[in-house]
C-alpha cells in the first residue's frame, strides 16, 4: 500500500492510508467555446486602450510633456496584446 506523508506537527510524518496506486478511470471534458461575455470583454478593453491611446497623444501634444507619449501607449499596448494573445492561445 502506497503511503502519503503529512507534515502535521502534531503527528510528524505519519503515513496516510490512501486508496490504491492505480488510476482506474479518467473522464475529461471538452473546454467550453469562446465566451460571449469574455470577447465583448476583450473588444471593450481594446476600445478603452484606442481611446486612452488618443488622449494621452492629445495631452502630451497639447501640454509641455517631459516624454513621448509611446512611452505610455507601448507598453499598454503591449501587455493588452499579451492577454489577448494568452486568451486565444488558451480557447484554441
Amino acid at each position: 500500500m502506497w503511503a502519503v506523508y503529512t507534515c502535521n506537527p502534531l503527528h510528524a510524518f505519519r503515513p496516510m492510508k490512501t486508496g490504491s496506486p492505480f488510476i482506474k478511470e479518467i473522464h475529461t471534458s471538452e473546454s467550453p467555446k469562446n465566451s460571449p461575455w469574455a470577447t465583448r470583454l476583450i473588444i471593450g478593453g481594446w476600445a478603452l486602450i484606442g481611446i486612452k491611446s488618443v488622449v494621452v497623444w492629445w495631452a502630451c501634444a497639447h501640454y509641455t510633456l517631459p516624454f513621448h507619449p509611446l512611452w505610455v501607449i507601448a507598453p499598454t499596448v503591449a501587455f493588452a496584446a499579451l492577454c489577448t494573445g494568452v486568451y486565444l492561445y488558451a480557447r484554441r
